[in-house]
């Protein structure tokens, strides 16, 4: 199961920062990522992270802004979100998948394996 945690309110130009622990397995040989879904859009890739060997992939409307990590000892993943705006509005899933996953397939919904229930992330002008 992946649980994430962390979302909140907050204004225009603030930072935040989203986390997603896992039970039941470890994501040592996996990747893992978060998505977030604005009401009336399609679920949207963030950013992920190659558990292998930590190398990580932004969309190009958060790269700059976010940074996503991982803890292998809390078999935990990280997402911290600076310089937020309006747009950022949304719930924030985090995914995961079994293997490491190459750069090309991050962005499709359909490459991960297990999703959690998302935390709600919203930003105020």
């Amino acid at each position: 199961q992946l649980q994430a945690s962390g979302g909140g309110l907050v204004q225009a130009g603030d930072s935040l920062s989203v986390s997603c622990a896992a039970s039941g397995r470890t994501f040592s040989s996996g990747t893992t990522g978060w998505f977030r879904q604005a009401p009336g859009k399609e679920r949207e890739f963030v950013a992920g992270i190659r558990w292998s060997d930590g190398n990580t992939f932004y969309s190009s409307s958060v790269k700059g802004r976010f940074t996503i990590s991982r803890d292998r000892v809390k078999n935990t993943m990280y997402l911290r979100m600076n310089s937020l705006k309006p747009d950022d509005t949304a719930v924030y899933h985090c995914t995961a998948a079994r293997s490491s996953l190459i750069m090309s397939s991050f962005s499709s919904p359909e490459s991960w394996h297990y999703w959690g229930q998302g935390t709600q992330v919203t930003v105020s002008s």
